[in-house]
């Protein structure tokens, strides 16, 4: 049986609200009075979905260039590239524009590294959701609904990495529109993925998540996720200095050995 779905308040609301037990940290609600609401994905959702996907990832594109010009790699580069080019051309303005046109250089290319890895998510799993989490074992596809509207996604599947399957789970494509971030989407997503790992004898969750998403790191953080790993996102983007933080929550009463 589907379960109904979960209704949640925004903070503000929560501490205003009758229906709130403080005691207990229950923060379901009546739904009149919910912000917004968790519930199992639905085919009508496709499209919204998939938009919220690129829309969040393509959004990382300007910090992910800020990042790379902060690293010691690329100011090394640019340095020895301004002296390379003044001492052969003689003019520091010379210098100067070689400079400039590297960092022009760069934005394509991180940009070309995000697009890549959308397309290939919207080219796989998120080509055919239905398939991909609701029908798989083990898996699931939640969506965040506000007025009608899709505002937040989150999936759960058997990890990629052969030495988490059969002891843990993946949480994957989290995703929340910019007007409702700070409303404790994110935070009522990661809890469901939580739930569905722990209903199902897992003892672990893992995800991954690039280096400059903070605020999704810190969320992880607080549901007791820890770092466990580093890894490359694609040969460009080690070129560039584009790191994917590996993250794990191991789950109270949660077992090492395959569910059954």
């Amino acid at each position: 049986m589907t379960p109904p779905p979960r209704c949640w308040l925004s903070p503000r609301a929560c501490r205003a609200s009758p229906h709130l037990d403080l005691r207990s940290g229950d923060k379901r609600c009546q739904p009149p009075m919910a912000s917004f609401r968790i519930r199992q994905y639905r085919d009508q959702d496709y499209e919204a979905v998939r938009s919220l996907f690129a829309r969040g990832l393509l959004e990382h594109v300007p910090a992910t260039y800020r990042f790379l010009l902060r690293t010691a790699r690329a100011q090394l580069v640019l340095l020895v590239l301004f002296a390379a080019v003044r001492a052969a051309a003689g003019s520091w303005l010379l210098g100067l524009a070689a400079v400039a046109l590297a960092m022009a250089v760069a934005w394509p290319m991180v940009h070309s590294v995000c697009l890549t890895y959308v397309q290939n998510a919207l080219n796989t799993d998120l080509c055919d959701i239905e398939s991909s989490y609701m029908r798989a074992p083990d898996s699931c596809f939640w969506v965040a609904e506000a007025g009608g509207a899709v505002v937040g996604m989150v999936a759960v599947a058997p990890p990629q990495n052969p030495a988490d399957r059969g002891v843990a789970l993946e949480l994957l494509r989290m995703s929340v529109s910019k007007d409702f971030r700070g409303r404790g989407v994110s935070r009522a997503l990661c809890g469901e993925v939580l739930r569905f790992a722990r209903a199902r004898g897992y003892g672990a969750v893992v995800l991954s998540t690039s280096m400059v998403q903070v605020v999704a790191q810190r969320l992880y953080e607080s549901h007791g996720f820890r770092k466990v790993g580093i890894t490359g996102l694609s040969p460009l983007g080690d070129l560039l200095c584009i790191q994917i933080f590996r993250y794990r929550c191991d789950l109270p009463g949660g077992t090492a050995d395959p569910p059954r």
